[in-house]
């Protein structure tokens, strides 16, 4: 899981803004939800403009330089912040595994280019570089000792480099790589703001009711449906040549989309991506961006129940106070961000919360707001 993350100089951070998943309180409630000492489930609140979004394009830019899966390219335009003195932006990733920790840090002047690069395992400096002033690559992974060290002027990452031309020795540290590398493959974003767009662990692009017909859980997509509070009946139909969704009336069946709200059109976006991350160890770790923007404050909560239900870690955007609630989460699972530090609400305010304490008034009265 990742345990820490901090960004610099990306979008509208210029200055280093951190969120520790381990600085937890010693709660005795919903203790499910912290796993090793590290927030496994929160939701991310903010004021319009702080970078709630831009955090999440930061913590998913990895995705570009060490996986081949899906990049929105589009999200990360203006990348370096405008008011900073350097010209490039830096990412420093921690994360925690059964075989110990990984420190992952890099720094780029774009999307695509990669300024300097370095992997610390268990406090071993696995590989570095800095193109800054070599080309050539420090790798101390044991089995890459044959591995050329001189990369040239090409732009990949080393993380890559290292993992697609290397069979490593089986020990502690390389085990952690194959593992970070595994986590880094199963990150998901997405969001249903501006355009149903995702980064991370697919690549290409389906339609959300094709998928869901393919995989035969049209009735399913129903019965989540009814559970939210859409009262309908599904039927697959034919539409160019492909198997998609309708609703279906007495005397015929309408597609989905002619008649569906703009809620219902984003809860079945989250069906789409809840098919693969409900029961499943392949994603493992979820951000969604403004998920309830379209939702009555009862189905954010249904929507969030499915998503606690996951074994992936996982973060969500949004400004529903109203699941802020210590039935659903806990105080060090609810997160603000600001323009200047981003901390849980039990890092916002001296009072000792307890399980009785109605923190969602709490939050209206500004009692976190320090």
């Amino acid at each position: 899981m990742i345990s820490r993350f901090s960004v610099t100089g990306f979008k509208n951070f210029k200055d280093t803004i951190t969120l520790d998943f381990t600085n937890t309180k010693g709660y005795n409630f919903n203790d499910q939800y912290i796993v090793n000492g590290i927030v496994n489930k929160g939701l991310i609140y903010g004021r319009n403009g702080v970078g709630k979004s831009n955090f999440g394009f930061a913590l998913f830019d990895i995705v570009k330089h060490v996986t081949d899966k899906n990049i929105d390219s589009d999200n990360y335009h203006n990348y370096l912040n405008a008011d900073s003195d350097s010209n490039i932006a830096e990412f420093s990733y921690e994360l925690s595994f059964e075989c110990g920790t990984i420190q992952y840090n890099y720094g780029k002047s774009d999307l695509e280019t990669l300024v300097y690069e370095e992997i610390i395992i268990n406090g071993n400096r696995f590989a570095f570089i800095d193109r800054r002033v070599s080309t050539i690559a420090e790798i101390n992974a044991k089995g890459a000792e044959n591995l050329e060290k001189d990369i040239g002027n090409s732009n990949l990452s080393i993380i890559s480099y290292i993992n697609k031309n290397t069979l490593l020795t089986e020990n502690n540290d390389n085990s952690c790589f194959s593992k970070f590398i595994k986590f880094i493959n199963g990150m998901l974003f997405f969001r249903s703001l501006d355009g149903n767009s995702y980064i991370g662990f697919e690549q290409g692009s389906s339609g959300i009711l094709e998928d869901i017909a393919k995989r035969g859980n049209t009735k399913d997509l129903e019965k989540f449906l009814n559970t939210a509070g859409v009262d309908c009946q599904l039927s697959e139909i034919e539409r160019d040549g492909s198997n998609s969704i309708g609703f279906k009336f007495k005397n015929k069946t309408v597609p989905f989309y002619s008649i569906a709200s703009q809620g219902t059109k984003s809860l079945a976006l989250f069906y789409f991506w809840l098919q693969r991350f409900r029961n499943s160890q392949e994603i493992s770790f979820i951000f969604i961006d403004e998920y309830d923007a379209f939702y009555h404050h009862e189905l954010s909560e249904l929507v969030i129940e499915n998503l606690l239900g996951s074994s992936a870690q996982a973060l969500v955007t949004t400004h529903n106070t109203s699941i802020i609630s210590n039935d659903l989460l806990r105080p060090d699972c609810y997160f603000m961000l600001t323009k200047i530090d981003f901390k849980s609400l039990s890092h916002r305010t001296r009072k000792d919360l307890r399980e009785a304490h109605n923190i969602e008034k709490m939050f209206k009265a500004g009692a976190f707001n320090g």
